[in-house]
């Protein structure tokens, strides 16, 4: 049976929650230790640009099972302005701001599946 959940990331400390519910989650799932920190570092990623740059937003988790295979889908919904060239911002080194630059790309690294949607 699948499960659904949507949670508020507005603050700092609405990160360090969806980081701990994505690790319990993927944990009842079953994800290996190398999976869990794969994707808890992608969701405090994506959940970091939610507040920075979405002027916050929600995080739906969701379970997916298809035979024995069983994954976990995080879909982030903000509310900025969007990102004016996508492309660009999926290059490695590119950073809107004084990060690294490896935020989109290195999260779009560590998922099966990895999709921006721009509305």
């Amino acid at each position: 049976m699948s499960k659904r959940e949507t949670l508020e990331i507005r603050s700092s400390s609405d990160i360090v929650y969806v980081r701990q519910k994505v690790r319990t989650w993927a944990v009842e799932i079953g994800f290996s230790l190398v999976d869990q920190t794969k994707i808890v570092t992608a969701a405090s990623e994506l959940a970091r640009n939610t507040v920075d740059y979405g002027k916050g937003g929600t995080v739906t988790l969701e379970t997916l099972q298809s035979g024995s295979r069983k994954g976990l889908r995080l879909i982030f919904e903000d509310k900025g302005p969007g990102i004016p060239d996508i492309e660009l911002a999926m290059t490695d080194g590119y950073t809107s701001s004084n990060g690294l630059g490896l935020g989109l790309s290195g999260t779009k690294r560590l998922m099966h599946e990895f999709d921006i949607i721009l509305e």
